[in-house]
């Protein structure tokens, strides 16, 4: 019999608050002097990270159909051994599980494998006493199932909390806290979920406020005494055995592969292995002596650009498994073992490609080894799991049959697949792996390539521009500004005892393109547009397409967004293909002409990559310097287009900080609502009202053409001089490939260069 205090933290649906709650009511115990072991219901692997950050202790998941019923409750005493109270997470509704199986694997499952009471979670903020039906019906739809206590989140103020409070009194069921609304404590999504907490530098900070607020708004005391109520276990903890040292197992772990489970690495010692965890991110070889490598779960296709840039750990897993040491790879393993994410180069170990796509794939899995391979005999049955929305094509030896369907790759010496397994479930997965580690040789690394440097994305041209040289570097017209504009200019002044506003240039600029005022948005140059795009929505995989000016990256990157990058390729012209963006991308970025390439696609292209549930922005910086603006998209209105737009290049007034964006007028609300008051100055508003009139477009067109002549002259002297000029150049700037010392010579000469 153990005696183990422990409470499950469930909900009546995905999205309530769960994982807010529950791990800050773990930080709240801890800091309270407990010792507390945080679980999760199910084979999610994120919110154990959090857990793992609020408790100080390993995150532990409870899954029947992963390791079976019998051994839930001796993995959940093993996890919290030590421990004087544990908090359980649920997954999904109460009583959700496995479709078509009458709950399996959900929260009340577990929670009567583990004899738990249940607390229950509620979202109020859309609803009130229909609280308190939801409640009543959650205790009697199944009596075994004992609901202790409710809490209450995201209530809108003490009037609402108390109707759901006074509606709730006839169940019977204890209100043991309520939280409010505080968009200052929450954990930003993508595309499979929360991201984790070892990817947020700010969610310790985050914790202890969720902590504070936790131990202010609930009755910690009460929560304590229904744990404690409880009764004993009469299972025993569950025993991998002692651990013993041997061969390295490489683990990759860091920002990029956060998805393993704990047993996993505890059988594996115990199998008499060392693990030691690399991270793909940072370390440029395998640990030293590795004769076995597991490359679990987690992100590479957010992380794609800056595993690339890791040659030499690229160089030495390749060689590593070449020669045939023993490697397991799951669902992101895989992916970082193919040749190429979506493009970006990967370790190459396996002759196929991945990409993204809009489709989820997701669910519980039995899966059948078809031959005989490093981690099981032919007609081995195993249960797991999938989670992705990539894909990669099955080889001709898969390593798992999913439900049927060929699923990954399979060698003597290789194992990758999509599938997550939990080895505690499948012992003799752990076994089969160690003694063929215990047989292999370490491969050293082999020699150094140099990292590939990433991008600063915030070089930019005036850097070059030092005083005293002549200007090549910044795109900015060297004519003179017309007088129209100056005097527009200086009577601004005139009015600068008056807040600005921008209501005359959205009119003016609404005329110069043919649209609604709804449909016109005036910002601080081109430059704010991508800031107030990074802050509107929640991008779940925001593509930016390079070459490309980089301030659309810098500030997507700024708010805390993974940006996937689509590279056109020199040997292409820097064209755009129609398949170069991945399916599920739901923010797309493109310059056109695209700077620094001047390469200018063709409208219908970008046409193309309109699609329900995407948002496509056209960065125009520089179309007004294209005679005829041929190939713009600036006066076509469709669902989900933006174009931004700057009047800093023809007109000469990067100083005045003006540019608009014009578009689906149901995403310029989102952006709207992300801009700070008065960020169009007056002289701003002056200089669009006067760049947006007749004469002002007359002007930019005989300027376009005197561009286009002047760049054919530039482009025929290039070519003379034997130099390339990339793509076909259709902007005031061109592309030259050409070795670093030209252009270091020409600054010694007082002629500054842009870097591409």
């Amino acid at each position: 019999m153990v005696t183990l205090p422990r409470i499950v933290i469930a909900a009546p649906a995905s999205g309530h608050g769960k994982t807010t709650v529950a791990s800050g009511l773990m930080a709240a115990l801890r800091h309270a002097g407990h010792v507390v072991s945080g679980h999760k219901i199910g084979p999610d692997y994120i919110d154990p990270g959090y857990h793992a950050l609020a408790t100080g202790r390993p995150g532990r998941n409870l899954d029947p159909h992963l390791v079976g019923e019998d051994l839930v409750a001796p993995l959940f005493l093993h996890g919290a051994a030590g421990a004087d109270i544990a908090v359980v997470e649920g997954v999904m509704g109460l009583y959700d599980g496995m479709l078509g199986t009458d709950g399996y694997a959900s929260t009340a499952h577990v929670a009567s494998l583990l004899s738990a009471p249940v607390v229950l979670v509620v979202d109020v903020s859309h609803a009130s006493r229909s609280v308190g039906a939801i409640v009543h019906g959650m205790a009697s739809y199944d009596r075994g199932t004992r609901i202790a206590g409710v809490i209450l989140n995201k209530a809108g103020s003490q009037r609402h909390s108390d109707e759901v409070i006074a509606a709730l009194e006839p169940t019977g069921i204890p209100v043991l806290g309520v939280l409010h609304r505080d968009d200052g404590i929450s954990a930003p999504s993508r595309h499979l979920g929360l991201i984790p907490a070892e990817e947020r530098a700010e969610a310790a900070g985050q914790l202890q406020q969720l902590a504070t607020r936790i131990v202010e708004h609930m009755d910690l005391e009460e929560i304590v005494r229904i744990a404690r109520a409880a009764p004993d276990l009469q299972e025993s903890p569950w025993q991998p055995g002692a651990p013993t040292d041997g061969p390295v197992v490489a683990v990759a772990g860091g920002r990029a592969f956060t998805f393993r489970y704990t047993e996993t690495e505890e059988l594996l010692r115990a199998a008499g292995c060392r693990t030691v965890t690399f991270d793909p991110l940072r370390d440029e070889k395998l640990p030293d002596g590795t004769a076995g490598i597991y490359l679990g779960g987690g992100f590479p296709e957010v992380h794609a650009t800056d595993l690339s840039a890791n040659t030499p750990l690229r160089d030495h897993l390749r060689a590593a498994v070449a020669a045939g040491i023993p490697t397991v790879a799951e669902c992101a393993g895989l992916l970082y073992l193919c040749r190429d994410v979506d493009g970006a180069e990967m370790v190459g170990a396996l002759d196929t490609s991945a990409r993204m796509t809009p489709q989820l794939t997701l669910g519980y899995r039995t899966a059948i080894a078809t031959t005989d391979s490093l981690l099981a005999v032919a007609g081995t049955r195993v249960t797991g799991h999938e989670f992705h929305r990539t894909v990669v094509e099955p080889g001709s030896a898969p390593a798992w049959l999913l439900n049927g369907r060929p699923d990954g790759f399979s060698t003597a010496t290789l194992h990758a697949s999509y599938l997550h397994t939990h080895w505690a479930g499948h012992p003799h997965l752990a076994r089969r792996f160690a003694d063929a580690v215990r047989t292999a040789t370490p491969v050293p690394a082999p020699p150094r390539r140099p990292r590939i440097q990433a991008p600063d994305l915030h070089h930019h041209g005036d850097r070059e521009a030092t005083p005293g040289l002549v200007d090549l570097a910044v795109n900015v017209s060297r004519r003179p500004r017309p007088a129209w504009l100056n005097t527009a200019l200086r009577a601004s002044l005139d009015e600068l005892d008056r807040y600005p506003d921008p209501s005359a240039a959205r009119s003016a600029l609404a005329d110069r393109h043919g649209r609604p005022l709804d449909e016109v948005l005036p910002t601080a140059r081109g430059a704010e547009a991508f800031t107030l795009l990074a802050r509107a929505r929640r991008w779940r995989a925001p593509v930016v397409v390079h070459p490309q000016f980089t301030e659309p990256e810098a500030a997507l990157v700024a708010a805390g967004h993974d940006v996937r990058r689509v590279i056109l390729r020199a040997e292409d012209g820097f064209v755009l293909a129609s398949d170069a963006v991945p399916d599920g991308a739901d923010l797309v970025v493109i310059g056109n002409p695209t700077n620094p390439t001047s390469v200018l696609h063709p409208a219908a292209s970008l046409r193309s990559l309109l699609r329900p549930g995407r948002v496509v922005v056209v960065d125009e910086a520089f179309m007004d310097a294209v005679p005829g603006e041929k190939q713009s998209l600036a006066a076509e209105s469709l669902s989900g287009l933006l174009v931004v737009r700057s009047l800093t290049k023809t007109w000469a007034i990067p100083g005045v900080r003006a540019g608009y964006v014009v578009g689906d007028p149901a995403v310029l609300a989102d952006l709207a609502a992300q801009q700070p008051p008065w960020s169009v100055s007056t002289p701003a508003t002056a200089a669009m009202v006067a760049c947006a009139s007749p004469r002002a477009t007359a002007e930019a067109e005989r300027s376009a053409h005197e561009i286009a002549a002047d760049r054919a002259g530039l482009v025929d002297a290039l070519h003379e001089a034997g130099l390339t000029v990339a793509g076909e150049p259709a902007g005031p700037f061109v592309l030259v490939a050409a070795p670093e010392g030209p252009r270091d010579a020409l600054r010694a000469r007082g002629v500054a260069l842009r870097r591409g």
